[in-house]
């Protein structure tokens, strides 16, 4: 019986400890999650896949298909285009931190913001960060919001952050 219990537990430490580890790059932990194929297929797209598998770190707002349907279809189509490589680029690179920042990290900065924490983002504009109704919200500069529906989706380079809308840059 012993023998028995030292194999169960050990198998599900094992366990444990494996799905703990990050699986692969954000990328990669994208790549594996089919509620974000549609923004792999727009970071293949905008040709940034190879810059977010480098070391970062990185902590990416991802949003989820869901959220890229809240776009237009002619208009996310457009963006697909290799003409609009340059704009969705732009787009995408606004849902991207560079550093890693856990809930922990952005729950700590908003206690310290009172509420609101502002962000760089990659490509140079800033994101607001607001907790809210108990929840923690993005804010764009258009002054349209993203719910944080998941977080802490750890990557070996970096972090994930699930937001239900997409956040555009001006």
């Amino acid at each position: 019986m012993k023998k028995l219990v030292f194999i169960l537990t050990t198998v599900v430490a094992l366990t444990f400890s494996h799905t703990a580890k990050a699986q692969g790059t954000i990328v990669d932990v994208a790549v594996g999650n089919e509620n974000f194929s549609t923004l792999v297929t727009a970071l293949k797209a905008a040709e940034l896949v190879k810059a977010l598998q480098g070391d970062g770190p990185f902590t990416v707002f991802a949003p989820t298909n869901a959220a890229f349907e809240k776009i237009d279809s002619k208009t996310l189509s457009s963006l697909l285009e290799k003409g609009n490589q340059k704009t969705l680029a732009n787009i995408l690179t606004y849902h991207v931190v560079s550093g890693k920042l856990t809930a922990k990290d952005v729950v700590t900065a908003l206690k310290k913001g009172k509420g609101k924490v502002e962000l760089k983002a990659l490509n140079g504009q800033t994101l607001m960060v607001i907790q809210k109704d108990d929840k923690i919200w993005l804010k764009d500069q258009n002054g349209n919001y993203s719910e944080i529906t998941a977080t802490d989706v750890m990557g070996s380079n970096g972090v994930i952050h699930v937001i239900n809308s997409v956040v555009m840059p001006k």
